[in-house]
């Protein structure tokens, strides 16, 4: 049996909805022809759904965070209250950059596999994302404590190429009950329990 919409109940949201689908496609200079194919072509509809659902998967709900570039790294790490954080987590290894205070709004990607940071980042790239920076993740994991218990978060904003020739980023996680922020390789894979913060990129 399958599902009902609201929207099919409510036309003046669908109509909205419609209107976004029409000024999308003629954005990119398409036409009335191409925007009929919706009712002609099943597999342009599947296409259409899938990419909807897909997306929806890939990001994850909104959190706000204020970012306050005033405050040393070192004060950034006190505030979050780790029980334990990697100490070549330096503001010699990753200087902040940046002004004031920020309200930022932020998302956690989630691809449910393996994957590259390329992979990431060409994600969320695709989004109109941005990752997420050391001071970013900071203000996240001080306000949201408790997310980092449920599945490690990396922010790709920010790295350092350590004495060995590799590159690390920051990332969020937990060891039994405690809070951990440490240190993840930039290259290879991530398996598909990882998170990773993206802010949403001014248009």
């Amino acid at each position: 049996m399958k599902k009902k919409s609201d929207f099919l109940s409510g036309m003046g949201k669908a109509f909205e909805i419609f209107r976004a689908i029409v000024n999308a496609v003629l954005d990119i200079g398409g036409n009335d022809s191409d925007l009929e194919r919706i009712l002609t072509d099943a597999n342009l509809r599947k296409q259409i759904a899938d990419l909807i659902v897909k997306t929806k998967k890939v990001i994850g709900d909104t959190y706000t965070a204020l970012v306050d570039y005033g405050m040393s790294l070192a004060d950034m790490i006190k505030v979050g209250k780790y029980d334990w954080f990697n100490d070549d987590i330096t503001a010699e290894h990753f200087p902040i950059k940046g002004n004031g205070k920020d309200e930022v709004d932020f998302q956690l990607v989630h691809l449910n596999k393996s994957a590259s940071s390329e992979e990431v980042l060409l994600h969320m790239e695709k989004n109109n994302l941005r990752p997420a920076t050391l001071a970013e993740l900071l203000a996240f994991g001080a306000k949201y404590p408790e997310i980092q218990r449920e599945f490690p978060i990396c922010a790709l904003g920010s790295s350092w190429v350590d004495r060995g020739g590799d590159r690390r980023v920051p990332c969020l996680g937990r060891s039994g009950s405690g809070r951990l922020l440490g240190l993840g390789w930039f290259d290879g894979d991530w398996h598909g329990g990882y998170r990773f913060l993206a802010v949403r990129k001014a248009s």
